[in-house]
């Protein structure tokens, strides 16, 4: 099954990625990739959708789907390097799937998130994500 960016989501203070459920009376009810529990956030949660990420190159921002598209390409079937790698690997790591990325706005900090949640999504979901144009079909025919 396709991993629709849009549904998943990284919440401030929250280790791990979420998969959107539903909305709540005060907030959104969300499932752990990893362990499938559910639990609920309310609306002073900083919640952000992995779709609505971008990365600065030097040209632009990429799209994080492009990120994980690349890293993908680089990696083949294998995980990416663990948050807890050196730097250097880590640097390293992101001149191969993303050349030109900005050096002066794209830390190790980020590059640290953006290897756990390509692992994560690799582990819980899927590498092979909906086309955005797709994900709106599909929510149209649901709504059908």
């Amino acid at each position: 099954m396709k991993t629709d960016l849009s549904k998943i989501l990284a919440i401030s203070g929250q280790s791990g990625l979420f998969l959107y459920i539903s909305n709540a009376r005060n907030g959104v009810v969300v499932e752990a990739l990893s362990d499938k529990k559910r639990s609920i956030f309310g609306m002073t949660s900083k919640i952000t959708s992995l779709a609505d990420i971008s990365i600065y190159t030097d040209d632009e921002e990429v799209k994080l789907q492009q990120v994980f598209l690349n890293m993908k390409e680089v990696l083949g079937e294998d995980s990416a390097p663990g948050a807890k790698s050196d730097p250097a690997v880590l640097k390293e790591f992101f001149e191969k799937a993303l050349p030109d990325y900005d050096r002066d706005r794209f830390y190790v900090s980020h590059m640290k998130k953006v290897v756990e949640w390509y692992n994560a999504l690799k582990n819980h979901a899927s590498l092979d994500f909906v086309v955005p144009e797709e994900a709106a079909e599909e929510a149209e025919a649901e709504q059908e």
